[in-house]
């Protein structure tokens, strides 16, 4: 690439080769003033002098060489997976944004792989989280003004980024305790259920109330299987004592068992069950007193349509501690904790 710089009064006339950056922080503005392309005028002269561009770059590029803007371009059709659309490029800068909501799924190897290269700059969201349409999913960027093709062509070779649409699986709770079931205490999980599932757009078919019985919760499961669940989720009795027979009854219901419990507080005692093409989940106590958990977690998984096997969940432990706020004193934020 060749660079020639004239001053910005004898740039009168000539276009511009890449976007100029406006910085104004009493408006908050912050982005392309003058876009590649712009032919400068003898009234710009005042904005760019306030701009700090004293002095305005010329670019000549080699054959082998792409402008940022067509580096970035390249790069972002290729990494458009579907759910997405592309906008962009701006200054060298694509952003991929979700057009549904669903769940962002990318190899992390191949985003690693871009980013080997110290002249790309490639961030996303959190993989495998939910998004939601409208919302940036990954956002990129070249630093130098261009880059040769063969640069291009080595990040194009990453796989696409997507967002998976939810599946509205049919669901079920099952809630066991006796304390429920006989009335002396309110069960406050089923309404916080409901609105998790309307995220996914996911039926629900109802409740059953169980004391803490391995038939009566086997039966309670049989019988939602019957009409139809997807899902079949059940509360209650997910720990060490000796009313605890929640885990129990699920293994007994099932072909296979995921895992028993999750390196994820809170929801260490969560567990995932499957039968044919239903899944069953075992939910601890600490379901009723978080907004997010581990359920979360897995919830978003199965109504994606990748649920997790038991050995991705042993690497969940990284990151894995209270995902509620910065601090908590909550017990069950505790590794001693059984919740």
């Amino acid at each position: 690439m060749i660079v020639k710089t004239l001053p910005v009064e004898q740039a009168v006339g000539k276009k511009i080769s890449h976007d100029l950056t406006l910085i104004d922080p009493e408006t908050g503005f912050k982005g392309a003033r003058f876009r590649r392309g712009h032919v400068i005028a003898e009234d710009d002269v005042p904005l760019l002098r306030r701009m700090g561009k004293c002095n305005i770059p010329f670019l000549e590029f080699s054959p082998d060489e792409l402008h940022e803007d067509e580096a970035a371009l390249l790069l972002g059709e290729r990494m458009r997976g579907a759910g997405l659309e592309l906008r962009g490029p701006e200054e060298g800068k694509c952003t991929l944004v979700a057009v549904r909501d669903g769940l962002l799924l990318f190899s992390d190897n191949d985003i690693d792989f871009i980013n080997d290269d110290p002249d790309w700059l490639f961030t996303t969201r959190p993989n495998k989280t939910p998004v939601t349409k409208g919302m940036a999913a990954a956002a990129f960027r070249i630093g130098p003004l261009s880059m040769e093709r063969s640069r291009v062509n080595r990040a194009r070779n990453a796989s696409p980024i997507s967002v998976l649409p939810w599946s509205p699986l049919p669901a079920a709770l099952v809630t066991t305790g006796r304390e429920i079931f006989e009335g002396t205490v309110r069960d406050t999980f089923l309404p916080k259920l409901r609105k998790k599932l309307d995220v996914y757009g996911a039926p629900f078919l109802g409740q059953t109330l169980c004391p803490d019985d391995r038939d009566s919760i086997l039966g309670a499961a049989a019988a939602w299987f019957e009409k139809g669940a997807r899902v079949i989720i059940c509360t209650g009795g997910m720990s060490v004592d000796a009313d605890d027979l929640t885990p129990g009854a699920i293994e007994a219901m099932c072909d296979e068992v995921v895992f028993r419990r999750i390196p994820v507080i809170p929801g260490a005692n969560l567990m995932l069950a499957r039968r044919g093409e239903v899944f069953v989940l075992g939910v601890p106590a600490s379901a009723v007193f978080f907004e997010r958990t581990s359920l979360d977690m897995v919830l978003d998984r199965l109504y994606a349509g990748i649920p997790p096997s038991g050995a991705e969940v042993r690497r969940w432990g990284k990151g894995g501690l209270c995902r509620n706020c910065v601090s908590c004193s909550y017990p069950g934020c505790a590794f001693s904790s059984r919740s």
